[in-house]
Protein backbone atom coordinates (compact mmCIF):
# COMPACT_ATOMS: atom_id res chain seq x y z
CA UNK A 1 0.00 0.00 0.00
CA UNK A 2 1.51 3.25 -0.80
CA UNK A 3 2.21 5.97 1.03
CA UNK A 4 -0.95 8.29 0.18
CA UNK A 5 -3.16 10.38 2.56
CA UNK A 6 -5.86 8.04 1.84
CA UNK A 7 -3.86 4.79 2.05
CA UNK A 8 -2.84 6.31 5.32
CA UNK A 9 -5.76 7.03 6.93
CA UNK A 10 -7.14 3.87 5.96
CA UNK A 11 -3.83 2.39 7.90
CA UNK A 12 -4.82 4.28 10.89
CA UNK A 13 -8.60 3.58 11.00
CA UNK A 14 -7.87 -0.26 10.60
CA UNK A 15 -5.59 -0.42 13.14
CA UNK A 16 -7.29 1.85 15.74
CA UNK A 17 -8.28 0.86 18.79
CA UNK A 18 -10.60 1.45 21.73
CA UNK A 19 -7.80 1.71 23.76
CA UNK A 20 -6.17 4.25 21.80
CA UNK A 21 -9.10 6.83 22.50
CA UNK A 22 -8.11 8.88 25.28
CA UNK A 23 -10.64 9.38 27.93
CA UNK A 24 -12.09 12.93 27.08
CA UNK A 25 -12.87 11.71 23.97
CA UNK A 26 -14.51 8.54 25.04
CA UNK A 27 -16.67 10.82 26.68
CA UNK A 28 -17.16 13.60 23.94
CA UNK A 29 -18.28 10.32 22.08
CA UNK A 30 -20.95 9.39 24.05
CA UNK A 31 -22.14 13.46 23.95
CA UNK A 32 -22.45 13.22 20.53
CA UNK A 33 -24.21 10.21 20.22
CA UNK A 34 -26.59 11.40 22.56
CA UNK A 35 -26.95 14.29 20.99
CA UNK A 36 -27.37 12.28 17.89
CA UNK A 37 -30.07 9.75 19.62
CA UNK A 38 -31.78 13.61 20.77
CA UNK A 39 -31.99 14.69 17.66
CA UNK A 40 -33.41 11.95 15.40
CA UNK A 41 -36.29 11.68 18.39
CA UNK A 42 -36.72 15.02 17.67
CA UNK A 43 -36.75 14.42 13.86
CA UNK A 44 -40.17 12.62 13.17
CA UNK A 45 -41.66 15.70 13.49
CA UNK A 46 -40.23 16.55 10.70
CA UNK A 47 -41.92 17.80 7.65
CA UNK A 48 -40.91 15.43 5.61
CA UNK A 49 -39.84 12.87 7.42
CA UNK A 50 -42.80 10.35 6.03
CA UNK A 51 -41.87 10.69 2.57
CA UNK A 52 -38.19 9.29 3.40
CA UNK A 53 -39.86 6.61 5.77
CA UNK A 54 -41.81 5.75 2.40
CA UNK A 55 -38.59 5.24 0.82
CA UNK A 56 -36.55 3.49 3.56
CA UNK A 57 -39.81 1.07 3.54
CA UNK A 58 -39.48 0.19 -0.07
CA UNK A 59 -35.97 -0.21 -0.25
CA UNK A 60 -36.16 -3.76 1.51
CA UNK A 61 -38.82 -5.89 3.33
CA UNK A 62 -36.30 -7.31 6.16
CA UNK A 63 -36.51 -6.08 9.34
CA UNK A 64 -32.95 -6.49 10.78
CA UNK A 65 -31.87 -3.13 11.63
CA UNK A 66 -33.92 -0.35 14.04
CA UNK A 67 -35.06 3.03 13.38
CA UNK A 68 -34.58 5.41 16.05
CA UNK A 69 -38.00 6.69 17.32
CA UNK A 70 -39.29 4.30 14.95
CA UNK A 71 -40.15 0.48 13.97
CA UNK A 72 -37.58 -2.12 12.51
CA UNK A 73 -36.44 -1.94 8.84
CA UNK A 74 -34.22 -3.05 6.25
CA UNK A 75 -30.30 -2.08 6.65
CA UNK A 76 -30.12 -0.17 4.39
CA UNK A 77 -33.72 1.37 5.13
CA UNK A 78 -32.94 1.92 8.74
CA UNK A 79 -29.78 3.96 7.72
CA UNK A 80 -31.55 6.13 5.09
CA UNK A 81 -34.25 7.02 7.24
CA UNK A 82 -32.06 7.54 10.59
CA UNK A 83 -29.52 10.08 8.90
CA UNK A 84 -33.08 12.14 7.79
CA UNK A 85 -34.38 12.16 11.20
CA UNK A 86 -31.11 13.02 12.84
CA UNK A 87 -30.77 16.02 10.40
CA UNK A 88 -34.77 17.00 9.69
CA UNK A 89 -35.71 19.21 12.42
CA UNK A 90 -32.34 20.79 12.06
CA UNK A 91 -31.03 20.33 15.82
CA UNK A 92 -28.49 18.50 15.19
CA UNK A 93 -24.32 18.65 14.99
CA UNK A 94 -22.53 20.61 12.79
CA UNK A 95 -18.45 21.09 12.27
CA UNK A 96 -18.54 25.00 11.13
CA UNK A 97 -15.10 24.94 9.41
CA UNK A 98 -16.61 23.06 6.81
CA UNK A 99 -20.19 23.75 7.55
CA UNK A 100 -21.05 20.27 7.27
CA UNK A 101 -23.16 17.79 10.00
CA UNK A 102 -21.31 15.23 10.55
CA UNK A 103 -23.63 12.23 12.57
CA UNK A 104 -26.29 11.70 10.05
CA UNK A 105 -23.76 10.06 7.90
CA UNK A 106 -21.74 8.24 11.01
CA UNK A 107 -23.95 7.02 13.48
CA UNK A 108 -26.84 5.55 10.97
CA UNK A 109 -24.67 3.12 9.72
CA UNK A 110 -22.60 2.06 12.65
CA UNK A 111 -26.03 1.24 14.66
CA UNK A 112 -27.35 -0.81 11.65
CA UNK A 113 -24.45 -3.09 11.71
CA UNK A 114 -23.74 -2.93 15.54
CA UNK A 115 -27.22 -4.15 16.21
CA UNK A 116 -26.74 -6.57 13.16
CA UNK A 117 -24.04 -8.44 15.06
CA UNK A 118 -24.62 -7.70 18.53
CA UNK A 119 -21.66 -5.77 19.04
CA UNK A 120 -20.57 -4.06 22.11
CA UNK A 121 -20.94 -0.30 23.34
CA UNK A 122 -17.07 -0.33 22.97
CA UNK A 123 -17.21 -1.10 19.88
CA UNK A 124 -20.00 0.97 18.59
CA UNK A 125 -17.79 3.87 20.39
CA UNK A 126 -15.08 2.84 18.92
CA UNK A 127 -16.78 2.89 15.02
CA UNK A 128 -18.40 6.33 15.69
CA UNK A 129 -15.10 8.04 17.07
CA UNK A 130 -13.56 6.33 13.88
CA UNK A 131 -16.85 8.30 11.37
CA UNK A 132 -16.40 11.38 12.96
CA UNK A 133 -12.80 11.85 13.07
CA UNK A 134 -12.50 10.67 9.46
CA UNK A 135 -15.45 13.27 8.09
CA UNK A 136 -13.34 16.29 9.49
CA UNK A 137 -10.14 15.47 8.59
CA UNK A 138 -10.73 14.93 4.77
CA UNK A 139 -13.48 17.88 5.33
CA UNK A 140 -10.13 20.16 6.89
CA UNK A 141 -8.62 18.80 3.59
CA UNK A 142 -11.18 19.84 1.03
CA UNK A 143 -9.77 23.34 1.91
CA UNK A 144 -13.30 24.58 2.37
CA UNK A 145 -13.50 27.62 0.74
CA UNK A 146 -12.47 26.61 -2.31
CA UNK A 147 -14.38 23.63 -1.98
CA UNK A 148 -17.64 26.16 -1.16
CA UNK A 149 -16.88 28.35 -4.17
CA UNK A 150 -17.29 25.30 -6.24
CA UNK A 151 -21.20 25.06 -4.81
CA UNK A 152 -20.78 21.51 -3.03
CA UNK A 153 -22.72 20.83 0.10
CA UNK A 154 -19.85 18.95 2.09
CA UNK A 155 -22.50 16.53 3.82
CA UNK A 156 -23.23 14.49 0.66
CA UNK A 157 -19.72 14.83 -0.29
CA UNK A 158 -17.26 14.16 2.76
CA UNK A 159 -20.06 12.44 4.81
CA UNK A 160 -20.00 9.00 2.48
CA UNK A 161 -16.07 8.87 3.82
CA UNK A 162 -17.38 8.94 7.57
CA UNK A 163 -19.56 6.26 7.56
CA UNK A 164 -17.77 4.35 5.43
CA UNK A 165 -15.21 4.38 8.23
CA UNK A 166 -17.66 3.77 10.59
CA UNK A 167 -19.12 0.30 8.71
CA UNK A 168 -15.13 -0.53 8.25
CA UNK A 169 -14.69 -0.37 12.24
CA UNK A 170 -17.32 -3.14 12.83
CA UNK A 171 -16.94 -5.15 9.76
CA UNK A 172 -13.22 -5.78 10.73
CA UNK A 173 -12.17 -4.40 7.89
CA UNK A 174 -7.69 -4.59 6.90
CA UNK A 175 -6.04 -1.39 5.77
CA UNK A 176 -6.30 -2.56 2.09
CA UNK A 177 -10.04 -3.12 2.40
CA UNK A 178 -10.86 0.24 3.98
CA UNK A 179 -8.96 1.53 1.24
CA UNK A 180 -11.19 0.24 -0.93
CA UNK A 181 -14.22 1.24 1.01
CA UNK A 182 -12.88 5.18 1.04
CA UNK A 183 -12.43 4.92 -2.90
CA UNK A 184 -16.01 3.20 -3.18
CA UNK A 185 -17.48 6.50 -0.66
CA UNK A 186 -15.54 8.87 -2.77
CA UNK A 187 -16.87 6.86 -6.01
CA UNK A 188 -20.74 8.17 -4.36
CA UNK A 189 -19.73 11.65 -3.23
CA UNK A 190 -22.84 14.37 -4.25
CA UNK A 191 -24.84 17.22 -3.38
CA UNK A 192 -24.74 20.75 -3.98
CA UNK A 193 -26.33 24.18 -2.38
CA UNK A 194 -28.33 24.53 -5.88
CA UNK A 195 -30.59 22.63 -3.32
CA UNK A 196 -30.83 25.55 -0.54
CA UNK A 197 -33.79 26.08 1.83
CA UNK A 198 -35.08 22.43 0.16
CA UNK A 199 -35.30 19.42 2.06
CA UNK A 200 -32.98 18.08 -0.42
CA UNK A 201 -29.85 19.33 1.29
CA UNK A 202 -31.15 17.03 4.41
CA UNK A 203 -31.53 14.06 1.91
CA UNK A 204 -28.00 14.80 0.56
CA UNK A 205 -26.93 13.53 4.86
CA UNK A 206 -29.14 10.82 4.77
CA UNK A 207 -28.08 9.43 1.26
CA UNK A 208 -24.08 9.84 2.77
CA UNK A 209 -24.92 7.72 5.18
CA UNK A 210 -26.03 4.71 3.03
CA UNK A 211 -23.29 5.43 0.87
CA UNK A 212 -20.95 4.88 3.61
CA UNK A 213 -23.11 1.83 4.20
CA UNK A 214 -22.91 0.07 0.68
CA UNK A 215 -18.74 1.54 0.71
CA UNK A 216 -18.31 -0.70 3.68
CA UNK A 217 -20.23 -4.15 2.43
CA UNK A 218 -19.08 -3.92 -0.67
CA UNK A 219 -15.35 -3.90 0.09
CA UNK A 220 -15.57 -6.32 2.81
CA UNK A 221 -16.19 -8.68 -0.41
CA UNK A 222 -12.94 -7.58 -1.54
CA UNK A 223 -14.49 -5.40 -4.06
CA UNK A 224 -11.48 -2.94 -5.81
CA UNK A 225 -11.81 0.69 -6.28
CA UNK A 226 -9.08 3.79 -6.55
CA UNK A 227 -6.34 3.52 -4.37
CA UNK A 228 -5.94 7.51 -3.92
CA UNK A 229 -9.56 8.63 -4.02
CA UNK A 230 -8.15 11.93 -2.44
CA UNK A 231 -5.81 13.57 -4.41
CA UNK A 232 -5.64 11.44 -7.52
CA UNK A 233 -4.40 13.76 -10.36
CA UNK A 234 -7.37 12.48 -12.27
CA UNK A 235 -10.75 12.91 -10.66
CA UNK A 236 -9.66 13.11 -6.89
CA UNK A 237 -11.57 14.32 -4.34
CA UNK A 238 -9.40 17.51 -3.62
CA UNK A 239 -8.66 18.12 -7.56
CA UNK A 240 -12.21 17.90 -8.49
CA UNK A 241 -14.46 19.74 -5.85
CA UNK A 242 -11.37 21.91 -4.49
CA UNK A 243 -8.48 23.82 -6.01
CA UNK A 244 -6.44 20.92 -4.77
CA UNK A 245 -7.27 21.12 -1.33
CA UNK A 246 -4.85 20.83 1.78
CA UNK A 247 -3.90 17.31 2.01
CA UNK A 248 -1.58 17.16 5.38
CA UNK A 249 -4.90 18.27 7.06
CA UNK A 250 -6.66 14.65 6.53
CA UNK A 251 -3.20 12.77 8.12
CA UNK A 252 -1.84 15.47 10.39
CA UNK A 253 -1.24 14.73 14.13
CA UNK A 254 -3.26 10.89 13.26
CA UNK A 255 -3.85 9.84 17.24
CA UNK A 256 -2.62 12.66 18.85
CA UNK A 257 -4.75 15.88 17.46
CA UNK A 258 -8.61 14.82 17.80
CA UNK A 259 -10.22 17.33 14.70
CA UNK A 260 -13.75 15.40 16.40
CA UNK A 261 -13.44 17.87 19.10
CA UNK A 262 -14.26 20.68 16.88
CA UNK A 263 -17.70 19.47 16.40
CA UNK A 264 -20.52 21.69 17.38
CA UNK A 265 -23.79 20.72 19.21
CA UNK A 266 -27.18 22.62 19.12
CA UNK A 267 -29.02 23.68 21.96
CA UNK A 268 -31.91 25.19 19.29
CA UNK A 269 -32.81 24.19 16.25
CA UNK A 270 -32.54 26.61 13.45
CA UNK A 271 -29.72 27.46 11.32
CA UNK A 272 -26.47 26.31 12.78
CA UNK A 273 -24.90 29.45 11.51
CA UNK A 274 -27.45 31.58 13.00
CA UNK A 275 -26.83 29.72 16.55
CA UNK A 276 -24.69 32.34 17.79
CA UNK A 277 -27.45 35.19 17.18
CA UNK A 278 -29.80 33.24 19.46
CA UNK A 279 -27.02 32.79 22.15
CA UNK A 280 -27.06 36.69 22.12
CA UNK A 281 -30.51 37.30 22.32
CA UNK A 282 -31.33 34.76 25.34
CA UNK A 283 -28.36 36.24 26.86
CA UNK A 284 -29.76 39.80 26.37
CA UNK A 285 -33.18 38.42 26.95
CA UNK A 286 -31.82 37.20 30.78
CA UNK A 287 -30.01 39.82 31.38
CA UNK A 288 -32.70 42.92 30.58
CA UNK A 289 -35.76 40.97 30.78
CA UNK A 290 -36.79 42.69 27.42
CA UNK A 291 -40.20 42.14 26.45
CA UNK A 292 -41.15 42.54 23.24
CA UNK A 293 -43.74 45.07 23.69
CA UNK A 294 -40.47 47.10 25.19
CA UNK A 295 -38.48 46.54 21.45
CA UNK A 296 -38.15 49.74 19.63
CA UNK A 297 -35.68 47.46 16.89
CA UNK A 298 -33.87 44.65 17.05
CA UNK A 299 -30.08 44.70 14.47
CA UNK A 300 -28.59 42.09 14.31
CA UNK A 301 -25.02 41.73 12.29
CA UNK A 302 -24.10 38.78 10.22
CA UNK A 303 -21.16 38.06 8.05
CA UNK A 304 -21.86 38.18 4.02
CA UNK A 305 -22.07 34.55 3.96
CA UNK A 306 -24.07 33.59 6.69
CA UNK A 307 -26.31 37.36 5.91
CA UNK A 308 -26.56 35.51 2.18
CA UNK A 309 -28.08 32.50 3.62
CA UNK A 310 -30.70 33.50 6.48
CA UNK A 311 -30.72 37.21 6.45
CA UNK A 312 -33.26 37.57 4.04
CA UNK A 313 -35.32 34.34 3.79
CA UNK A 314 -39.14 34.44 4.32
CA UNK A 315 -41.06 32.02 6.73
CA UNK A 316 -43.62 30.61 4.92
CA UNK A 317 -42.97 26.56 5.69
CA UNK A 318 -41.77 25.20 8.22
CA UNK A 319 -38.12 24.35 7.23
CA UNK A 320 -37.69 27.93 5.90
CA UNK A 321 -38.79 29.30 9.29
CA UNK A 322 -36.39 27.53 10.96
CA UNK A 323 -33.96 28.93 8.60
CA UNK A 324 -34.94 32.41 9.50
CA UNK A 325 -32.88 35.05 11.53
CA UNK A 326 -36.06 36.88 11.45
CA UNK A 327 -38.05 34.85 12.34
CA UNK A 328 -36.49 32.92 14.73
CA UNK A 329 -35.60 36.35 16.29
CA UNK A 330 -39.31 37.13 16.63
CA UNK A 331 -40.25 34.11 18.25
CA UNK A 332 -37.24 34.20 20.69
CA UNK A 333 -38.52 37.55 21.83
CA UNK A 334 -41.98 36.48 22.32
CA UNK A 335 -41.76 32.99 23.71
CA UNK A 336 -38.94 32.94 25.62
CA UNK A 337 -38.00 29.57 24.08
CA UNK A 338 -36.96 28.18 20.87
CA UNK A 339 -38.29 24.61 20.32
CA UNK A 340 -39.71 22.48 17.80
CA UNK A 341 -43.61 23.72 18.21
CA UNK A 342 -42.44 26.80 17.23
CA UNK A 343 -41.60 25.85 13.95
CA UNK A 344 -45.29 24.52 13.21
CA UNK A 345 -47.63 26.78 10.80
CA UNK A 346 -50.01 27.72 14.21
CA UNK A 347 -46.82 29.98 15.31
CA UNK A 348 -45.13 30.75 12.03
CA UNK A 349 -47.93 32.21 10.44
CA UNK A 350 -49.05 34.17 13.36
CA UNK A 351 -49.06 37.81 12.43
CA UNK A 352 -48.44 39.38 15.31
CA UNK A 353 -45.11 37.67 14.84
CA UNK A 354 -45.20 38.03 11.30
CA UNK A 355 -45.33 41.83 12.09
CA UNK A 356 -43.15 42.17 14.38
CA UNK A 357 -40.29 40.36 12.55
CA UNK A 358 -40.86 42.41 9.37
CA UNK A 359 -41.25 45.82 11.22
CA UNK A 360 -38.67 45.49 14.06
CA UNK A 361 -35.96 43.15 13.15
CA UNK A 362 -33.41 44.48 10.96
CA UNK A 363 -30.76 41.79 9.67
CA UNK A 364 -27.47 43.54 8.25
CA UNK A 365 -24.25 42.59 6.69
CA UNK A 366 -21.44 43.44 9.48
CA UNK A 367 -18.19 43.90 8.19
CA UNK A 368 -16.72 43.58 11.95
CA UNK A 369 -18.42 39.76 11.89
CA UNK A 370 -16.42 36.51 10.64
CA UNK A 371 -17.59 33.05 10.29
CA UNK A 372 -21.01 32.45 12.49
CA UNK A 373 -20.27 35.25 14.80
CA UNK A 374 -22.94 37.78 15.36
CA UNK A 375 -23.90 40.92 17.36
CA UNK A 376 -27.02 41.78 18.67
CA UNK A 377 -28.76 45.21 19.59
CA UNK A 378 -31.96 45.78 20.76
CA UNK A 379 -33.22 49.51 21.33
CA UNK A 380 -36.15 49.77 23.90
CA UNK A 381 -38.87 52.18 24.53
CA UNK A 382 -36.82 53.22 27.14
CA UNK A 383 -33.76 55.12 24.87
CA UNK A 384 -31.19 52.15 26.41
CA UNK A 385 -29.53 49.84 23.37
CA UNK A 386 -28.48 46.38 24.60
CA UNK A 387 -26.09 44.84 22.87
CA UNK A 388 -24.22 41.43 22.73
CA UNK A 389 -21.40 40.07 20.72
CA UNK A 390 -21.11 36.32 20.49
CA UNK A 391 -17.90 34.60 18.50
CA UNK A 392 -19.38 31.76 19.06
CA UNK A 393 -22.61 29.89 19.93
CA UNK A 394 -23.85 27.92 23.05
CA UNK A 395 -22.64 24.52 22.13
CA UNK A 396 -19.59 25.35 20.21
CA UNK A 397 -16.66 23.71 21.42
CA UNK A 398 -15.41 26.99 23.17
CA UNK A 399 -18.61 26.76 25.14
CA UNK A 400 -19.36 23.57 24.67
CA UNK A 401 -22.88 21.45 26.02
CA UNK A 402 -22.69 19.67 29.25
CA UNK A 403 -23.66 15.91 29.06
CA UNK A 404 -26.71 17.37 31.46
CA UNK A 405 -27.65 19.94 28.62
CA UNK A 406 -27.96 16.99 25.99
CA UNK A 407 -29.76 14.88 28.53
CA UNK A 408 -32.20 17.84 28.56
CA UNK A 409 -32.47 18.32 25.48
CA UNK A 410 -32.99 14.14 24.97
CA UNK A 411 -35.93 14.77 27.62
CA UNK A 412 -37.91 17.57 25.52
CA UNK A 413 -37.45 15.95 22.03
CA UNK A 414 -39.13 12.80 23.85
CA UNK A 415 -41.33 14.32 26.25
CA UNK A 416 -44.95 12.78 24.95
CA UNK A 417 -43.81 9.89 22.75
CA UNK A 418 -41.23 7.77 24.75
CA UNK A 419 -41.57 7.13 28.97
CA UNK A 420 -40.04 8.84 31.14
CA UNK A 421 -38.41 5.45 32.12
CA UNK A 422 -37.41 4.86 28.51
CA UNK A 423 -35.36 8.31 28.39
CA UNK A 424 -33.20 7.64 31.57
CA UNK A 425 -32.29 4.11 30.54
CA UNK A 426 -31.40 5.40 27.36
CA UNK A 427 -29.17 8.10 29.17
CA UNK A 428 -27.89 5.52 31.30
CA UNK A 429 -26.77 3.35 28.46
CA UNK A 430 -24.87 5.91 26.72
CA UNK A 431 -23.30 7.24 29.97
CA UNK A 432 -21.91 3.56 30.45
CA UNK A 433 -21.23 2.60 26.96
CA UNK A 434 -18.18 1.13 27.13
CA UNK A 435 -19.47 -1.96 30.12
CA UNK A 436 -22.50 -2.84 27.59
CA UNK A 437 -22.29 -6.02 26.10
CA UNK A 438 -24.71 -5.89 23.62
CA UNK A 439 -26.21 -2.65 21.61
CA UNK A 440 -29.37 -4.45 20.55
CA UNK A 441 -30.13 -3.03 24.40
CA UNK A 442 -29.78 0.86 23.54
CA UNK A 443 -31.61 0.44 20.34
CA UNK A 444 -34.60 -1.82 21.69
CA UNK A 445 -34.27 1.32 24.32
CA UNK A 446 -34.88 3.96 21.47
CA UNK A 447 -37.15 2.30 19.02
CA UNK A 448 -40.85 3.44 19.06
CA UNK A 449 -42.76 2.22 22.27
CA UNK A 450 -45.42 0.08 20.70
CA UNK A 451 -42.52 -1.48 18.49
CA UNK A 452 -40.16 -1.92 21.31
CA UNK A 453 -41.81 -4.67 23.72
CA UNK A 454 -41.81 -7.31 20.72
CA UNK A 455 -38.27 -7.01 19.85
CA UNK A 456 -35.59 -9.09 21.88
CA UNK A 457 -33.15 -7.23 24.59
CA UNK A 458 -29.76 -7.58 25.38
CA UNK A 459 -27.92 -7.63 28.38
CA UNK A 460 -26.10 -4.85 29.99
CA UNK A 461 -23.43 -5.55 32.26
CA UNK A 462 -23.57 -4.67 35.75
CA UNK A 463 -21.33 -4.09 38.54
Amino acid sequence: MSATPTAELARFIAGLQYEDLPAAIRERVKDILLDALASAIAGRQGAESPQVRALARALGSSGEASVIGGERLSLAGATLLNGYLITAVTVCDVHRPTLCHITPQVVPPALALAERTGASGRALLLAIAAGLETTVRIGLGTKYPAFRARGWHSPGVIGPFGGAAAAGKLLGLDAERQLNAFGLAGSQSAGTFAHWATPTVKFHQCRGALSGLMAGLLAEQGFLASQEILVHKDGGIFNTYSDGGEPDAVVADLGTHWTLEQIALRLWPGASSTQSATTALFALIQAHDIRPERVVQVRIGLSKPVYDMHGTLDWDDKFKALLSTKYVTAIVLHDRRCWLDQFEPARFQDQAVGAFARERVRIRIDPSIEGTAAVVEIETTDGATHVDRRAVAKGDPADPLTRAEIQGKLRMAAAGFLSADAVERIIALVDDLERLDDVRNLLAAVRAPADATTLPQGRHAEG
